[in-house]
């Protein structure tokens, strides 16, 4: 697919991620890779029409800390460095860096000095936009050719140019939501700068996509495991419209879903769209081997490996396929390749069908693997899917166990389906769906004495959890108002027997995750 496109080089910001979400908000398609893993034959062959240099967690100051390729500095091509990104830039074409200074961490005001092609008609001199800064070094001396833009109490060389090579250097993340204008700074260089067409669209990508499946299967046959989430769904709907009854998707019901979410399943593959469909019931087989187990870790490790056992047996008896399908996202992509080639920290382990494709000697087709998740929401209203289904909140891989800490029943999964059910009822009611990036119930492992009429219960209490997020890495907590809560605690103890107290959790991420377990 040849789209006018943008490469970005990591150094191992936490959000570089959000960079090229950024860039690809403008219709333009870009690439993240680690600034160690960047040839000039792979650059050739990619054929970008700019460079972003992102941020990093070193110091430039530091022996042995990360640069660019020099060969990048001598293309030709417009080059936008960020935070680390212009430190080393700077320290690379002849400027100083120096550490000990004045940090700045958060929101900070800048003092626009001159005028630049990268403001546009965003910024003008004399202008004091409030950006996000998180730097301890700065750089105290440009190279030849570049120009001071803009400053800050912290960082002299707030934002410098190079108007003749089209080099900028910026200290602070645009790419962040609370920079004023940020998103449009990066538009700014993308579109007017490096020239860039703004034809990614999902419209197009569809299109490409079906036929690049196509291409790729041929008259083979392929298998695709439903999760009952957006990612799954939505690569099954584009395989099938590219390939057909070649298709056969696979839907392991484990009993960890939501209330009649298997039901919306199974009657929007099988019924609606007429997909070959297996829905395979192993909620018996599931349970029994989470029977006393508590350990979150255990539990994953137990349903991963479970669904594999199950999902093999079913391809089985489907018989002669040659590809996996999987709803592989280009975060998952990004995430299996350190930016140092050193080992990443593991958070948790994640349910995927990861095993799979060892385990079944299969060819695996991941159609979504360039896309992040908002990109996937909007290819699936492309396909025809009801946003409803699409814009449903994040679901984990291994369903309601990461939300019942501790030991795992089929009662205590029905009574945490119950108080999940009429939570998100009365969300939707409220018309608070679509300002809230994910919100369910979490059952919690203990049990609390209470008061319903004349008699003395003693039940689960259940925490309520919402939060706003733009792509889950970080999260805050939504701030429902207390009468709402309030509606809401009265409801579930009333409606959902087993349950005599509700709390809500305020925790933000970091330092929390999104789900419990």
């Amino acid at each position: 697919m040849q789209h006018s496109s943008l490469l970005i080089l990591d150094f191992g910001s936490q959000v570089t991620k959000l960079i090229a979400r950024r860039v690809r908000e403008h219709g333009v398609y870009c690439e993240i890779w680690p600034y160690n893993n960047c040839s000039p034959e792979d650059l050739q062959k990619f054929n970008p029409e700019g460079i972003i240099l992102s941020g990093g967690p070193c110091s430039v100051t530091d022996e042995g800390s990360p640069r660019a390729p020099d060969f990048v500095f001598d293309l030709g091509l417009p080059i936008l460095g960020i935070c680390y990104g212009q430190q080393t830039m700077m320290a690379q074409l002849g400027g100083v860096v120096e550490a000990g200074h004045h940090c700045e961490y958060g929101r900070a005001d800048i003092e626009i000095t001159k005028n630049t092609a990268l403001f546009g008609t965003t910024w003008t001199e004399g202008s004091t936009p409030t950006v996000w800064m998180s730097h301890g070094d700065r750089v105290t001396n440009i190279p030849d050719g570049f120009d001071i833009v803009a400053t800050s109490k912290g960082a002299p060389c707030a934002i410098i140019a190079n108007e003749d090579k089209k080099f900028y250097g910026i200290q602070f993340h645009p790419e962040v939501m609370h920079t004023q204008n940020g998103s449009e700074i990066i538009r700014n260089f993308v579109r007017d700068i490096c020239g860039c067409s703004g034809d990614w669209t999902m419209a197009s990508y569809k299109d490409e996509a079906i036929q690049a499946i196509r291409d790729k299967v041929g008259a083979e046959k392929v298998i695709c495991g439903l999760s009952g989430g957006v990612d799954s769904s939505v690569a099954a709907v584009l395989i099938h419209e590219a390939i057909g009854d070649q298709l056969t998707c696979i839907y392991v019901d484990t009993g960890m879903m939501r209330k009649g979410e298997s039901d919306q399943v199974v009657g929007l593959f099988r019924d609606h769209y007429n997909i070959p469909l297996i829905h395979e019931d192993a909620s018996d087989l599931f349970l029994g081997k989470l029977a006393s187990v508590d350990d979150p870790e255990k539990k994953r490790k137990i349903i991963g490996g479970t669904f594999i056992d199950v999902f093999d047996d079913c391809a089985k008896r489907i018989g002669g396929a040659d590809w996996l399908a999987q709803g592989t996202l280009y975060p998952d992509v990004i995430e299996s390749v350190s930016f140092d080639g050193g080992p990443s920290v593991t958070i948790k382990s994640h349910h995927n069908v990861g095993g799979l494709p060892e385990k079944m000697d299969l060819k695996i087709l991941e159609p979504l693997r360039e896309l992040f998740k908002d990109e996937v929401r909007d290819l699936g209203r492309a396909l025809g899917l009801h946003d409803d289904f699409v814009a449903r909140h994040p679901f984990p891989g291994p369903g309601l166990a990461v939300r019942c800490p501790g030991e795992i029943t089929r009662d205590k999964l029905d009574i945490l389906r119950e108080a999940d059910a009429v939570y998100l009822d009365a969300i939707r009611e409220e018309g608070l769906y679509n300002e809230i990036w994910q919100a369910f119930a979490v059952l919690l492992p203990v049990r609390t004495v209470g008061v319903m009429g004349d008699g003395r219960t003693y039940d689960y209490a259940c925490a309520l959890r919402a939060v706003t997020s733009v792509d889950g890495m970080t999260a805050d907590f939504y701030p429902f108002e207390m009468d709402f809560l309030s509606r809401v605690a009265t409801r579930i103890i009333n409606e959902v027997k087993g349950i005599n107290r509700v709390t809500y959790d305020i925790t933000s991420k970091p330092p929390g995750t999104i789900e419990w377990e």
